[in-house]
């Protein structure tokens, strides 16, 4: 099964922002608004085939996109030559996340911890299991094609100084920290993915 078969969960985007009423650029991390959007998703749910999901923005694809921290540290990577989505060649990404699978019997948020587990555990060497996500609020890029079907789910794993990640996949990826002084550095800064851009803003 190609990656574009691979059914996903999305919701309707008027169900989700309530008709525009709700709808923001960027991040919104009013937990008042936060959850109020994360219920309208959750109660529209539906699955949808990944390749015809990437095309319709009548759906917006909820995307656990997960920092992770340790100290003043962000894990950072970014996609080689020989990774999949061309958009992203050579930027980096300060997030780890992906498309959302639906879990039986599982609500939204237990789902998202599974799906996102699931991800970092594919993606990512962590030296330590216990992992604390904490939702820091949702990121939407209305501006940019691919940013227009998904809706990040802002996560921040807060990891003990002693942790160690390093990406599995060596071909693809090359990962490495980066200090929140970097964030200041435009050459840094222009190099983040726009998810990253926005995320970069709220915890530097």
């Amino acid at each position: 099964m190609g990656k574009m078969d691979e059914v996903i969960i999305v919701a309707p985007r008027d169900k989700v922002f309530d008709n525009e009423k709700l709808v923001f650029q960027g991040i919104e991390s009013d937990l008042d608004k936060v959850d109020q959007i994360i219920e309208n998703l959750a109660e529209s749910l539906a699955d949808m085939r990944r390749g015809n999901a990437e095309e319709n923005q009548n759906y917006k694809q909820p995307i656990p996109y997960a920092v992770l921290q340790k100290g003043d540290q962000v894990f950072a990577y970014k996609r080689l030559k020989k990774s999949g989505e061309k958009r992203l060649h050579d930027q980096l990404s300060i997030g780890v996340g992906g498309h959302m699978n639906a879990i039986e019997g599982a609500n939204f948020w237990e789902a998202v911890a599974e799906n996102l587990r699931r991800e970092l555990t594919e993606e990512l060497f962590i030296s330590t299991s216990n992992l604390n996500l904490e939702i820091v609020g949702l990121i939407n890029d209305d501006l940019n094609e691919v940013g227009k079907v998904h809706l990040g789910v802002l996560l921040v794993v807060k990891l003990p100084e002693i942790a160690e990640v390093s990406v599995r996949e060596t071909d693809q990826l090359e990962g490495f920290w980066l200090h929140k002084k970097d964030f200041d550095n435009p050459e840094v800064l222009n190099r983040l993915e726009s998810w990253s851009k926005y995320v970069a803003d709220i915890i530097s």
